[in-house]
């Protein structure tokens, strides 16, 4: 019943934008922290974007840093990825991934883009961008 769903996912035109969502199903996405991630064929799975379980710290990769914004919606059990002035090299199959528990030392789930940090995954949603 623990579950992590991601949507939104489709064919762009290069330049457009889509919205991903990550909703929670069996736990609550409030006070986790949630990463996005891609993975291209034949690449490996790289970070994109987190945000801590507090909401008050993110981060981003140098190649989405100022086209995408990640947020969440704590009421929904959503977290969101709005993706703007997408690139070919955007297309990737987009994951989001949850780590509820929070850190011994500092009462948060803190943000990391770092596959291992995460306990639960999404199944995948794909973005294509392309003319």
């Amino acid at each position: 019943q623990v579950q992590v769903v991601e949507s939104g996912g489709g064919l762009v035109q290069p330049g457009g934008s889509l919205r991903l969502s990550c909703a929670a199903s069996g736990f609550t996405l409030d006070g986790s922290a949630i990463g996005w991630f891609r993975q291209a064929p034949g690449k490996e799975r790289e970070g994109l974007s987190c945000i801590s379980g507090s909401g008050d710290s993110t981060t981003y990769a140098d190649s989405v840093k100022g086209r995408f914004t990640i947020s969440r919606d704590n009421a929904k059990n959503t977290v969101y990825l709005q993706m703007n002035s997408l690139k070919p090299e955007d297309t990737a199959v987009y994951y989001c991934a949850a780590e509820p528990t929070p850190d011994m030392h500092t009462g948060q789930a803190m943000c990391v883009m770092t596959k291992v940090h995460y306990d639960y995954w999404g199944q995948g949603t794909q973005v294509t961008v392309s003319s």
